[in-house]
């Protein structure tokens, strides 16, 4: 079980900190979020930079405390991270169930609206960190380094993909408009004349414009009938 909390404290402890730089970056992205964070069905008007700064205080809160060495100090990271991710899937529940169009900014400046992967994200996430809250308090057998850089690699690799959920969907997305279906050729009527090939005349009496029929190859075709 050691190896398991590992990976899940790598899960969250990466997918925190991508949130919490990807907000903070620049003026630009911090905009972004409190528009984002403003246009939530849950968040009154007044109340929306302190949401936003409660936020990002959280996620770097969360981040510090998996990475103190105490296991009661990673049980309430993983405690307060479990109840944030909760209130993040209900507000973006209710924000669906109502039609809202607020874009996503929970891992930069996209700007897909909050849908249903976004919901299930979270509740995913939420369920890791309930269960690394129960994990991290059992310490379990030691670990050999080998398996716990595996275990670390692998939280952060999971992270990263978790953060990159709406580039990969928007990357294998259908083009828009293509069916993947070849148009179907035409079928053949004895009705439909055959046209003899024709190729433009070359001279001064015409240019480029006028055709003539090739010749035919049958002996005697150019002779007039008897």
């Amino acid at each position: 079980m050691a190896y398991v909390t590992l990976l899940i404290r790598c899960l969250i402890g990466v997918v925190f900190l991508a949130s919490a730089v990807s907000k903070t970056s620049s003026g630009r992205s911090f905009r972004l979020f409190l528009e984002s964070v403003g246009n939530m069905p849950l968040v009154p008007p007044t109340g929306v930079r302190l949401v936003a700064l409660g936020v990002i205080f959280a996620e770097i809160s969360i981040l510090v405390l998996l990475l103190w060495p105490s296991a009661a100090a990673q049980a309430v990271a993983f405690l307060v991270a479990a109840g944030l991710l909760a209130v993040f899937a209900l507000s973006i529940a209710v924000a669906i169930r109502r039609g809202a169009t607020t874009p996503c900014r929970c891992f930069g400046s996209s700007a897909v609206p909050l849908g249903m992967r976004h919901l299930l994200r979270n509740l995913v996430l939420a369920g890791f960190a309930g269960l690394g809250t129960r994990l991290v308090l059992d310490p379990g057998e030691p670990m050999h380094p080998g398996g716990a850089v595996i275990a670390a690699v692998s939280g952060a690799v999971l992270a990263a993909l978790i953060a990159a959920l709406d580039d990969i969907v928007e990357l294998y997305r259908p083009a828009f408009g293509f069916s993947g279906h070849r148009p179907k050729a035409g079928r053949w009527h004895p009705s439909h004349k055959e046209i003899p090939h024709a190729v433009p005349v070359r001279g001064s009496a015409a240019r480029g414009d006028a055709v003539r029929p090739e010749p035919s190859s049958h002996p005697g075709g150019d002779q007039a009938v008897a």
